[in-house]
């Protein structure tokens, strides 16, 4: 089987960098940043809507220059105020080890998503990491799986989303592909449910003896 995995708030929990990097850019604007802790809605969306809501503004300009200022912090310091979940080593190593073929799918511009995959040491579990484009190409969940579906040449029914938030299981709908919804992110029960999300779980290792049941389901089918 394929598995597409979301990394922010599925993999790792950005919480840190992203939030102060939206404050930066708030503050360099001349704006006053909410606190940390009401700033979690923004970790998921793509950040350039996620400013425009943040800026009360439909000035497409002022979103992008804030985008723009908030890369200036997360480049250098922003994308490694980062922490991985615990598990998710042995996990992604296990599911390799099953024959699967990982791959990351995450909205975040992929020349970031490849140095914190780096970093945390996962890179070695996918075959290949897949994000945006830094001029926002691909930015949403459903036309980044389809173009990972084409450009891997895997087919739907034989691929797996696992994401905490409903735009990776509305992504994954979209593109016929199972969806996997994760509660240690930053997405809701109900959010997930709402969303039509295939099967959720509670913590990392849960992954295991679900790909294991879907497997035997599969065969069983055939």
């Amino acid at each position: 089987m394929n598995i597409l995995f979301d990394l922010d708030g599925t993999l790792t929990d950005p919480f840190e960098g992203i939030t102060k990097c939206i404050s930066y850019a708030l503050s360099s604007l001349g704006r006053t940043s909410p606190p940390a802790e009401d700033m979690k809605w923004c970790i998921g969306p793509p950040l350039k809507k996620s400013f425009s809501l943040l800026l009360a503004s439909d000035d497409d300009q002022l979103a992008e220059k804030a985008l723009t200022i908030y890369r200036e912090r997360f480049s250098s310091v922003g994308l490694f105020e980062n922490e991985i979940y615990q598990d998710i080593p042995e996990v992604l190593k296990t599911l390799k080890g099953m024959g699967h073929t990982l791959y990351v799918a995450t909205s975040k511009p992929t020349v970031y998503a490849q140095r914190i995959i780096e970093h945390f040491g996962l890179l070695r579990n996918f075959r290949r990491v897949y994000g945006s484009e830094l001029d926002g190409t691909r930015c949403d969940k459903s036309s980044l799986i389809s173009y990972i579906l084409q450009k891997e040449m895997i087919p739907s029914s034989e691929t797996f989303m696992v994401g905490d938030r409903e735009y990776d299981i509305i992504g994954a709908m979209a593109n016929g592909v199972y969806s996997i919804g994760v509660l240690w992110g930053y997405g809701t029960k109900k959010e997930l449910d709402n969303s039509n999300a295939n099967a959720c779980i509670r913590k990392p290792k849960a992954l295991v003896p679900l790909m294991k049941k879907m497997i035997l389901l599969k065969k069983t089918g055939d």
